[in-house]
């Protein structure tokens, strides 16, 4: 397996001419888009009203958008159930409905790249194997049936102009996500249905890590932590086997179950072996475990430096699009802290994280997250007894020709560290 010196795992031509492929498809789906608006409008249409038929349409389609979010992830819910799974959680953009002590209640949860979610408890395992097939395909066939029942309700309607539009959208988004949901590839952050279905029937590494994946969620819902888990869940697939997305899953959760545990030097180095690999590792993980090699590096190594080499742009921009998430309100903590000596900074941080703590749907996940948070505060504390610090990251970190960054661009990205984890949280 490729291995990248520079720390960051070789880029993959398969996965690369995945995205470029969606890429196609998206901009194909806007010209489509574009072209059946234009061809609504009227052709005396002065510009104001073309301007406010082309608005009322792009908000039919982002409302028939949902609709079929809404009924794929429903897709998942029921013939997951018809397969033997159990209801756990189903989410929508930032809404998540949770099963919590018999009651369904209402949290918030954002995952970047991903539009909705319905997550359930597997069966259990016989010889290896589980029903996957209907619970991974459910949403992409109740899109496809949605699509039918809204073309059959369009000849029906269509003389109601705006309601007519409305189901015929309905029908045409309920393909296009069948296909972005059912064409097995590799998305920006994760892999969609398809390519999980792929591999959960292909490799039995591929079953397991699905299996255990699901099994993580159900007992994280009841309230157990990674490190009390079953360690036999988290044994890390052999290097040959973590090319496989899915698989990779595992080795991540074990990453997880580390840090976890605080097994901080067994976690650092288990994540540096994940992340110099040309893995399968989706880009949604691989973020969040450059959060935790920042922690890391802060905290075990004492290395102000090396954490503000791993926030590049990327990270900064994937931590800003998960500013509400707890790991990234962490490292943002940890960061300002250990990284900047900025006190103040890290309380309005940490402010965040309690408000976003209260909405969030896994209070062990909050628990876990605050003892790395202590531990970081005991460090602070210590230092001031004993006046032994390291340099805040402004004055330590040099030009290298890696970073291609001068000292001056590196501090001005790292005072914009408490920007990236406070935009947008309500």
């Amino acid at each position: 397996m490729k291995e990248n010196k520079q720390g960051n795992a070789a880029p993959s031509g398969k996965k690369n001419s995945r995205r470029w492929i969606s890429m196609l498809f998206g901009i194909a789906v806007g010209i489509g888009l574009g072209v059946f608006m234009v061809n609504r409008l009227p052709d005396d249409a002065n510009f104001a009203d073309q301007f406010v038929s082309i608005t009322v349409l792009l908000l039919v389609f982002y409302a028939a958008m949902v609709v079929q979010i809404i009924v794929h992830e429903a897709g998942h819910m029921v013939f997951g159930l018809l397969s033997g799974y159990r209801f756990l959680s189903f989410r929508i953009y930032g809404l998540m409905w949770v099963k919590e002590e018999g009651r369904i209640r209402l949290k918030r949860m954002h995952l970047v790249g991903t539009a909705g979610q319905c997550l359930m408890a597997p069966p259990e395992l016989v010889d290896g194997k589980m029903p996957v097939t209907l619970y991974n395909l459910g949403g992409v066939l109740m899109n496809l049936i949605g699509a039918v029942l809204f073309t059959v309700l369009y000849f029906l309607c269509r003389g109601v102009s705006l309601l007519g539009v409305f189901c015929l959208l309905c029908a045409v988004s309920g393909v296009l996500t069948a296909l972005i949901n059912g064409i097995p590839f590799v998305g920006g952050m994760i892999n969609n249905d398809g390519r999980n279905l792929c591999s959960v029937r292909a490799n039995p590494e591929a079953m397991k890590s699905c299996y255990v994946q699901l099994k993580v969620a159900e007992q994280t819902a009841k309230g157990v932590r990674m490190k009390d888990m079953p360690e036999a869940w988290f044994t890390v697939p052999e290097d040959a086997d973590l090319a496989d997305g899915m698989a990779a899953t595992r080795g991540v959760f074990a990453c997880n179950r580390l840090m976890d545990a605080g097994k901080w030097e067994e976690a650092d180095r288990l994540i540096s072996h994940l992340l110099t690999m040309d893995t399968g590792i989706v880009e949604l993980h691989r973020r969040l475990l450059i959060c935790d090699q920042i922690y890391l590096a802060l905290t075990l190594r004492q290395d102000p430096a090396a954490a503000a080499f791993l926030l590049d742009e990327k990270q900064k921009k994937f931590m800003k699009s998960m500013r509400t998430f707890p790991t990234v309100l962490r490292t943002g903590y940890v960061y300002q802290l250990l990284g900047r000596r900025d006190v103040n900074g890290a309380e309005q941080v940490k402010r965040l994280f309690e408000r976003c703590a209260k909405r969030y749907p896994y209070p062990v996940d909050i628990a876990s997250e605050r003892e790395l948070m202590d531990y970081a505060l005991q460090l602070s504390e210590e230092e001031k007894e004993t006046g032994e610090t390291a340099k805040p990251v402004a004055e330590t970190v040099e030009t290298t020709p890696e970073s291609k960054e001068s000292p001056v661009e590196t501090s001005q990205l790292v005072q914009k560290s408490v920007e990236v984890v406070q935009g947008g949280v309500e």
